[in-house]
């Protein structure tokens, strides 16, 4: 059993009290909105990303009905609906909460879970368990709800595919046991895997009297000190230490079908798809939906923006899916031009954006590089991957061009009003 937080940790926060950061974090959700320039824009948090066909139907009704008719998914697995009018009111929330989106208002921008998008498809352990289990951990706490639309959880199967990703509470699958990581430290904690998501929980809730005093959004932002106290709180209500180093490179699913090692048949257990930065039309969400409902009725979104969508598949239903969406205009394998390219929203979306970073995205992609490519309208660059990838910020005096190896940044070049010239040098450093 898990044993109880020591003593000498922090007293836990009263319920229905008010923390120092109430009413700064600006994370939109579902209840609560942003202006952008394009219209209201809403987040819908989409836990592990997994998606029934049928809530993936809700979310098409709410962007048709109310926003852009589009579906703009994030570097964690979510789903953004833009364009919103001003005038929507509850409107949106009222069909996501129908559609079981929305369990919790209180919770809504807190249900921050990145899982392993392969997990039980190709030989992995499966999550499904564990996720249910901590989401319905954090919707049943009231200290939870007070977690920031920032921070993050993340459910690995022991790939290391979103143990990469730095979230502020991490469970890995090993065997018959969980190992838990807070932050990114190399320091995990082995504990049952039956417990491993209360055990995840109250890593969180730890985090939170923590950061009462210190102010701080996600685990990286506490000091030292503190960060290392919470650590020790936890691990003495957790179990042994391992050394586990955080991957530094958090690798998407490849576009293409999934098999399992076991499968001789050459049967598909699942196809993967990319989407060009992120964004799905009508038209393309509904031939997911379909293709979902034709074999496993689930969609899985990546941290990547991508989707994966569970099989079984029969020995040519993968090829004959993949050549129809590919025809829609999804990645549909690792040779596409498109492969590894993202970009923020840009302008005109973003009043902080400096140019149309999309438009300049399109147009400077060549052939497939070794490394992704991020481009940002400003300094912000939100939704920026982790890891190593190229960074192209527009800045004042033209596109700032550097290579990011995890918190390492090579001295960057930029490129002056050329658009030529600017392809050229991405092609270069993504070679």
């Amino acid at each position: 059993m898990l044993a109880a937080m020591p003593e000498s940790a922090p007293s836990p926060l009263s319920t229905g009290g008010t923390s120092p950061r109430d009413g700064g974090d600006a994370c939109p959700g579902t209840l609560r909105l942003h202006q952008a320039d394009d219209g209201a824009l809403a987040r819908v948090r989409i836990p592990g990303g997994v998606l029934s066909a049928d809530r993936a139907d809700a979310l098409l009704a709410v962007a048709g009905r109310f926003g852009d008719g589009d579906l703009h998914l994030t570097s964690r697995g979510n789903v953004q609906l833009r364009g919103l009018d001003a005038e929507c009111g509850g409107g949106p929330a009222e069909l996501l909460t129908a559609a079981g989106l929305l369990p919790s208002a209180a919770h809504e921008r807190a249900r921050n879970i990145v899982a392993s998008p392969l997990a039980g498809l190709d030989g992995s352990p499966a999550l499904g368990d564990r996720l249910s289990a901590l989401d319905g951990l954090v919707c049943a706490s009231a200290a939870a709800a007070s977690l920031s639309g920032r921070f993050l959880f993340a459910l690995d199967d022991g790939r290391g595919d979103v143990d990469a990703l730095g979230a502020d509470v991490t469970l890995i699958a090993a065997g018959d046991s969980s190992l838990l990581r807070i932050g990114a430290g190399d320091e995990v904690f082995r504990v049952p895997a039956e417990e491993g998501p209360r055990a995840a929980l109250l890593a969180a809730e730890a985090f939170l009297r923590a950061a009462r005093d210190s102010g701080a959004w996600r685990v990286k932002d506490l000091p030292d000190d503190v960060r290392a106290e919470v650590v020790r709180a936890v691990g003495a209500a957790a179990g042994p230490v391992v050394n586990r180093p955080r991957p530094r490179t958090a690798k998407a699913p490849q576009p293409g079908p999934v098999t399992a090692p076991d499968d001789h048949g050459g049967a598909a257990t699942a196809i993967s798809v990319g989407v060009p930065l992120g964004r799905l039309s009508a038209a393309q969400w509904r031939l997911l939906i379909d293709t979902a409902r034709r074999y496993g009725d689930e969609l899985r979104l990546t941290p990547w923006r991508g989707i994966v969508v569970p099989g079984p598949f029969g020995e040519n239903d993968a090829a004959a899916a993949l050549h129809t969406l590919a025809a829609a205009g999804l990645i549909t394998g690792p040779d596409s031009p498109w492969t590894g390219v993202g970009a923020c929203i840009g302008h005109p979306g973003c009043a902080k954006s400096l140019s149309d970073v999309r438009a300049e995205a399109g147009a400077a992609v060549g052939p497939v590089g070794r490394l992704p490519v991020y481009w940002s309208g400003c300094e912000r660059r939100c939704g920026h991957p982790h890891g190593e990838w190229i960074d192209v910020v527009v800045t004042p005096d033209g596109h700032r061009i550097s290579h990011v190896r995890g918190e390492r940044r090579d001295p960057p070049a930029t490129v002056r009003d050329d658009p030529a010239a600017l392809a050229a040098a991405v092609a270069a450093a993504r070679a």
